[in-house]
């Protein structure tokens, strides 16, 4: 049996599946989940992410938080978090960078948030140095600061799609038609959460809510809010969700998100907004959305190019150049993916980020 056949089997015995429903089963099923089963990202996966394109995004990332944890005052213990951390490369790259900030390993508690266990299998061999501890949720964190980073996570979280219909919504859902999975539409009625988003649309405007991103968010607000520490969240999206953007990535390519379940990774923008006011309803404050590139730019990225490529030459300064091009300029990763800080309210915020 394929992860085609069980949700075939399963909408004929319970109907539509949600879109979330559906992300969630290709993603997280114990046996035919796209994470459950696989190591995604690289050359020879499906997709790449900024830490693998170069080891400039994890290093200014570690030193942006190194400089947080000095500004408030170096506590002792903290914990420093990553949620979704594919290989581990990022982390790794961010305790390299921070390796000669006095006390900073010393006093860091590393704890990651990995549902896949292929994947904690691999970030366990990155960071063997490290003796990281794993959670299977942001509940589980200990109770101290939190330094925590996540890049590429939300946009992973199940979403539901709602289009507007007069002045109620039909849900996206996913049936059959001719022994395939098949997009249709559910029966019109209100939904309490888009009250709001009557004012900004129009007929046949769609709407994603991702529901699972708020609990989430809520606790690593509440936990710097109370104990200090920051949040870096770097993801691709926007203020404001407007429009379909559930999508489906094979072997770098664009592919049709109901035609290999499990066998592609499955996205959507994340909508920054929702993320924002949660901080702020769980007492912390949260900075300006930043594109990356410029987030990068004020870190000083540009100058850790130039002190790496002198000492390079042929293939490799010409990968440096189009890794440094690739993560801040605006027609490539620079502009679509933006940064989110969440820091104490008493405190300054994340350094490359306005408040």
């Amino acid at each position: 049996m394929s992860l085609k056949d069980h949700l075939l089997a399963q909408i004929a015995l319970n109907g539509p599946l949600s879109v979330a429903e559906y992300m969630a089963e290709c993603l997280m099923h114990p046996e035919f989940g796209y994470y459950a089963t696989r190591d995604p990202l690289g050359a020879q996966g499906d997709f790449v992410t900024a830490p693998e394109v170069s080891q400039m995004f994890g290093e200014l990332i570690g030193l942006s938080l190194a400089q947080i944890w000095m500004d408030q005052g170096k506590p002792e213990r903290f914990v420093l978090a990553e949620l979704g951390p594919g290989r581990g490369t990022l982390m790794a790259d961010i305790l390299r960078a921070t390796r000669t900030v006095p006390g900073f390993h010393a006093a860091a508690h590393i704890v990651l948030l990995e549902a896949s266990p292929t994947l904690r299998g691999i970030q366990a061999q990155t960071l063997g140095g490290f003796d990281p501890k794993w959670v299977d949720s942001v509940s589980d964190l200990p109770n101290a600061p939190l330094f925590l980073v996540a890049n590429e996570f939300f946009d992973a979280l199940p979403i539901r799609q709602f289009l507007r219909d007069g002045d109620g919504w039909r849900e996206r859902l996913i049936g059959t038609k001719d022994e395939a999975l098949a997009f249709g539409l559910g029966p019109h009625g209100p939904q309490v959460a888009l009250l709001d988003r009557l004012e900004d649309t129009k007929d046949g405007d769609l709407v994603e809510l991702c529901a699972a991103a708020i609990p989430i968010l809520t606790v690593i607000a509440g936990r710097i809010a109370t104990h200090g520490g920051a949040a870096l969240i770097v993801d691709y999206g926007d203020w404001h969700s407007l429009g379909d953007t559930f999508q489906a990535v094979r072997a770098h390519d664009q592919v049709d998100p109901l035609a290999t379940p499990g066998q592609a990774d499955l996205t959507a923008h994340v909508d920054f907004e929702p993320l924002a006011l949660a901080a702020r309803a769980a007492g912390c404050a949260h900075t300006r959305l930043t594109p990356q590139g410029v987030f990068l730019e004020r870190l000083g990225i540009t100058a850790r190019a130039q002190a790496l490529a002198a000492q390079l030459g042929g293939s490799e300064l010409e990968s440096l150049i189009a890794a440094h091009r690739r993560l801040t300029h605006p027609e490539e990763m620079g502009n679509l993916f933006k940064t989110l800080g969440l820091y104490p309210s008493y405190s300054a915020p994340p350094p490359g980020l306005e408040p």
